[in-house]
């Protein structure tokens, strides 16, 4: 039984952080587990998770994996949250839809680091010197 989509594909959230996620060498997007996961040999962001003990749902979110220095840092921030499932494997969420912030005062500069961060931590190293050739 396939998993129920747990997403709305015309979200200005969703375009915002494809748009961002996709400009990564190698990068492409799949349907997994009912949310767009954003890959190139593995996930490096996720749109949309959960807490598991709590259950709580953050739909409108982005999971990444930080650096290991960068960690617990950023989970210090009131926006972020140890998604199910990928948290124990060192992931974060940032959730995108926070009550107290409109969405288009999302910070995207800080997104975009938070992408660029996970995509070096989990990227062939070939693909990350193409990034860095294009940076550099």
């Amino acid at each position: 039984m396939p998993h129920p989509v747990m997403f709305d594909e015309s979200d200005p959230l969703l375009a915002r952080v494809r748009g961002l996620a996709l400009t990564f060498p190698g990068a492409a997007e799949k349907i997994s587990h009912g949310r767009p996961f954003f890959y190139t040999k593995t996930a490096f962001a996720v749109y949309g998770g959960s807490v598991k003990a709590t259950g709580a749902q953050f739909p409108r979110s982005l999971l990444v994996k930080p650096d290991t220095a960068e960690h617990d840092a950023l989970l210090g921030q009131r926006h972020t949250f140890t998604p199910a499932y990928l948290g124990p494997s060192g992931w974060i969420g940032f959730d995108l839809d926070r009550a107290d912030v409109d969405w288009d005062e999302v910070d995207w500069d800080e997104v975009a680091e938070l992408l660029d961060m996970s995509f070096r931590v989990t990227a062939p190293a070939r693909l990350v010197r193409e990034l860095d050739g294009r940076v550099g």
